[in-house]
């Protein structure tokens, strides 16, 4: 068992912490914004009830926890990936599919793209090494990931898939400045989409993702620190600028978003954050069924996760066939994020019948339902009892979202059906 005073001398400070067992071996890596309290959390005393068997297990199991201390969350969250690539420790990917895990690819090209890329398809699409220079993960939570990439782009614009080159026959035959792409337009590509930028110059910014994705970051401000120079002997005072300005970014990277995440209780055990996902039926008479889904992360509705479904069969009015139907749909996108949490709007058949759907699914995620009164306000919230209490104010966003997404959703297909 982990001694007490071993968990206090953890610094308050962000980084990755691993849990090892008896052997020495690598059960499970996982990243904090405090390692302090981050670690401490596992050794509270109604772990049981607000974590999930395989926490549990793993606590049980662990006799020694190494941590490495980051400067900032996002070098936590690359660091992570990097030592479950290493490791591959079993507790990481336990109950998921490490398939469906989110993935940084950099292909192999004259102007190279960086994309996220599931497990899955790097198999199909990105395996070859003629397509692919370097891949990165897996990283356990695509949200995370995502909002690392922002901060990564800001400081080193990069090609995606949405910024196309120029046609060099269309550009040798005209003088008009080939069209920006929208991430030109707010300076989050590097303008190979309109030829600003060389191949070698372009290059030199993927050395360096590449060398922050490595974990190098003090090879990579020394790398920079001496083209600062150069640029300055050189008299070519404007680069020397923008390699100042990269350098200072570096070394005071933003990533609030990130940390606000981790606080915000992001379960790095599972992969996931709190993300809550609410299910609503609407129709008139039984025409035009439709079912949506709605996303709560870490507090906040993420409309960009909301899912729409058009019933495919007519079911009378029965709302449990059609969400059966929505449920049945939804757990066949294992590319989509799990949820911790599902919501159903409806009573105790409802929340049964869902419980049961789940089940036949394989899906073992805690189920609640969002009871209203006579004027369709919130009354109670049934089922899991540790979720509706720990999530209450989430639970009812989602609900709430839900009811709105699927009126909305209903209307709109009820007009175009009467037009």
């Amino acid at each position: 068992m982990i001694s007490v005073s071993k968990l206090k001398k953890l610094p308050d400070a962000p980084g990755v912490y691993i849990f090892k067992n008896g052997t020495g071996k690598v059960m499970y890596v996982g990243k904090a914004t405090s390692l302090r309290n981050r670690v401490r959390s596992y050794f509270a005393r109604n772990l049981s009830e607000t974590r999930g068997p395989l926490v549990v297990q793993l606590v049980a199991a662990a006799k020694k926890i190494d941590f490495i201390e980051t400067d900032t969350v996002l070098e936590a969250l690359i660091l992570e990936a990097n030592l479950i690539k290493k490791y591959q420790p079993h507790h990481n990917t336990k109950e998921k599919d490490d398939k469906s895990f989110n993935h940084v690819v950099i292909t192999n090209e004259n102007f190279p793209r960086i994309l996220v890329v599931r497990g899955r398809e790097i198999e199909k699409l990105y395996s070859d090494p003629r397509i692919t220079k370097e891949i990165y993960g897996p990283f356990p939570n695509g949200s995370s990931l995502r909002e690392a990439l922002k901060i990564v782009r800001r400081i080193f614009p990069y090609r995606d898939n949405r910024c196309l080159l120029p046609n060099p026959i269309s550009s040798n035959t005209s003088n008009t400045q080939p069209k920006p792409c929208f991430n030109r337009q707010i300076g989050l590509c590097p303008g190979t989409c309109t030829g600003e930028i060389s191949q070698k110059e372009y290059a030199r910014t993927i050395r360096h993702i590449r060398l922050f994705f490595d974990g190098k970051k003090k090879v990579l401000l020394k790398s920079l620190e001496r083209d600062m120079k150069k640029y300055a002997k050189n008299l070519e005072f404007e680069k020397a600028n923008q390699v100042k300005r990269t350098v200072f970014s570096l070394k005071h990277i933003q990533d609030v978003a990130l940390i606000h995440r981790e606080k915000n209780g992001i379960d790095t055990m599972t992969g996931f954050g709190n993300r809550i996902e609410a299910y609503d039926i609407a129709h008139i008479s039984g025409t035009s069924t439709v079912g949506v889904m709605t996303v709560v992360e870490n507090g906040e509705a993420n409309p960009a996760e909301y899912r729409m479904f058009k019933i495919r069969q007519e079911k009378g009015g029965d709302d449990l066939k059609s969400l059966g139907e929505v449920l049945a749909r939804r757990f066949t996108h294992p590319e989509w994020t799990l949820p911790t949490l599902v919501v159903i709007d409806g009573g105790e058949t409802h929340l049964n019948f869902a419980q049961k759907k789940l089940a036949e699914l394989n899906m073992t995620m805690p189920v609640v339902s969002v009871v209203k009164d006579e004027h369709h306000k919130p009354k109670d919230v049934f089922g899991d009892i540790v979720a509706a209490k720990k999530f209450r104010s989430e639970i009812l966003l989602a609900n709430s979202e839900a009811h709105r997404f699927a009126i909305k959703y209903h209307t709109k297909l009820r007009n175009r059906a009467f037009l």
